[in-house]
């Protein structure tokens, strides 16, 4: 069953399908590639392109880690900016960037910088890491990193919108009489919280726009969904957010009508296509073709 109408829109419409990692060289190892794909996406239906983000990766890597520390990997946010210059309708997201290990005020004035760029097409998918490593590297602590992340995220949020002088006083974040210029071209910068655990499921309803869920088949989807129900009914959703939104990346590969059925049943607003590794420039432009049969007409 899907979610309840108060956090979530109704089953019937189908999934809109988006296209994960353009910024990961195991995908797309030469630039140009990267951008003739971006266009091929666009050109064929996509709603968005999506970038994660590891700054550092420990060696040896962690167990159960998604890369191997020679994975190349580049800046989302640069990578983003260079693809909004050559695309003009999809949408860009990060999925997600590590808000604990960003400095939020600098990071309100890139977020800001690339929606005005994008002419608004700015998703910002925000997690809170998982990998101490990377924390160590730049200095700050791994323990406490939710709530952490959580006021870099309000910060961010109150430069955006609040009127100058803008302050905001927390544990972690604590600033006052400053204002950040150029604000975001879109009225409300939709945010999108990652991750399964319940902490990131209840920031999900409490300040984001949407969830994106990582890597599920839709049996342990409709799990977290029926988790996500469980603790929406003991916090307040701001009725600016609206309807939370949800996002799927697959287990990585295709995918099928079935599979796209079953998405749709769960109330999934948003599929995300991880292509599988190595498929050189040629194949990954036929798996952006091919799936876009599954790519409904608005």
């Amino acid at each position: 069953m899907p979610l309840t109408t108060e956090i979530a829109r109704a089953e019937t419409a189908p999934p809109a399908i988006g296209l994960f990692a353009l910024n990961g060289g195991e995908t797309v190892a030469d630039p140009a590639d990267m951008r003739d794909i971006a266009r091929l996406a666009e050109d064929a239906g996509y709603d968005s392109l999506w970038m994660g983000e590891h700054p550092v990766m420990p060696v040896p890597p962690p167990p159960g880690g998604w890369f191997h520390p020679g994975y190349v990997l580049n800046d989302p946010l640069i990578t983003l900016s260079h693809l909004a210059a050559l695309t003009s309708t999809i949408r860009l997201c990060t999925g997600v960037m590590l808000l604990p290990l960003r400095n939020p005020v600098i990071t309100a004035k890139q977020v800001a910088t690339l929606d005005r760029l994008s002419g608004g097409r700015f998703t910002l998918g925000f997690g809170m890491g998982y990998i101490r490593a990377q924390a160590d590297a730049v200095g700050v602590a791994f323990r406490g990193r939710a709530d952490r992340g959580r006021e870099h995220l309000e910060a961010m949020r109150a430069l955006w919108y609040d009127e100058p002088p803008v302050a905001y006083h927390g544990a972690h974040v604590d600033f006052s009489g400053v204002e950040s210029f150029p604000r975001p071209v879109q009225a409300d910068l939709p945010l999108v919280a990652g991750g399964h655990s319940d902490k990131a499921l209840r920031l999900a309803i409490t300040h984001a726009h949407g969830w994106f869920a990582f890597g599920l088949p839709p049996a342990h989807l409709e799990a977290l969904l029926m988790r996500l129900r469980d603790i929406a009914r003991t916090v307040e959703r701001p009725a600016r957010l609206g309807p939370l939104s949800i996002t799927v990346s697959p287990p990585r590969g295709g995918i099928d009508k079935d599979i796209v059925e079953a998405y749709r049943r769960l109330g999934v607003d948003r599929l995300v296509l991880w292509a599988p590794p190595n498929l050189g420039a040629r194949g990954l432009a036929d798996y952006v073709r091919r799936n876009a049969a599954h790519i409904s007409s608005p």
